[in-house]
């Protein structure tokens, strides 16, 4: 059951992180060109060059991009530390998003496997009512997880910094720091809502598929029983 949320949730930051579009709409929503003096190409590249930092073991970020006209270097050392953190976050979130997985597709194939060995009620049975639970914490925890974003994501947002980062490298000055410019935090709540919903859509699809194979389980169980309920009542005509 628990495999099945952080697999889940896991799943959506990944795409989430690596979804150029993601990008695009932030930079332009928040007119990320007017407040960097970045055209549209230049931020897009640095993206790209970020996500690729993200998804490689080089060292230290190195961005560089055309400011108002004049190529520079565009994050401080701060800036590069930070960035270093979040990369070892988002190489956790894709530790725990292949372990789940890793699991999941074990438990499965030791279930099967022990039901043909053993000749026990199939297995595909038990999977779908631990999947179908699993798809019903996920929403449950997302739906949680949203109430309190609603009401305060910016306590929310600290909160993840404080819980996530042992340094302070994430105080960054919104005014000369670019990493921030960028990146604002309405950014971060937009990205909070792809994830979520992102992860709502995996979920109902996996219940569904769950569920109605339990339907269906239990639908074939009656016809097959209907027969056997049958048989003492004509006897009795006799």
């Amino acid at each position: 059951m628990m495999a099945v949320p952080l697999f889940l949730i896991a799943s959506s930051v990944t795409w989430a992180v690596n979804d150029l579009r993601l990008y695009r709409h932030g930079f332009d929503k928040y007119d990320i060109s007017g407040v960097t003096g970045i055209e549209r190409d230049g931020l897009m590249a640095a993206a790209r060059q970020i996500r690729g930092y993200f998804n490689s073991t080089r060292e230290p970020l190195e961005v560089r991009a055309r400011v108002f006209g004049e190529e520079r270097e565009l994050f401080n050392r701060r800036e590069v530390l930070h960035m270093r953190d979040v990369k070892r976050l988002i190489w956790g979130v894709y530790g725990v998003g292949a372990s789940a997985a890793s699991y999941l597709l074990g438990f499965a194939g030791v279930g099967l496997l022990i039901q043909r060995w053993r000749h026990q009620p199939p297995f595909a049975h038990v999977l779908s009512r631990y999947v179908l639970w699993g798809s019903g914490l996920t929403l449950a925890l997302v739906v949680l997880v949203g109430l309190i974003a609603l009401v305060g994501f910016d306590s929310l947002f600290l909160l993840f910094h404080r819980v996530s980062f042992a340094n302070d490298f994430w105080l960054l000055d919104p005014r000369r720091d670019y990493l921030v410019m960028m990146f604002p935090q309405g950014f971060w709540l937009d990205a909070t809502i792809f994830v979520a919903l992102s992860t709502v859509a995996q979920a109902v699809a996996l219940g569904a598929m769950a569920g109605g194979f339990l339907a269906l389980w239990r639908w074939r169980g009656r016809r097959r029983q209907a027969p056997l309920l049958e048989q003492p009542s004509k006897a009795a005509e006799l």
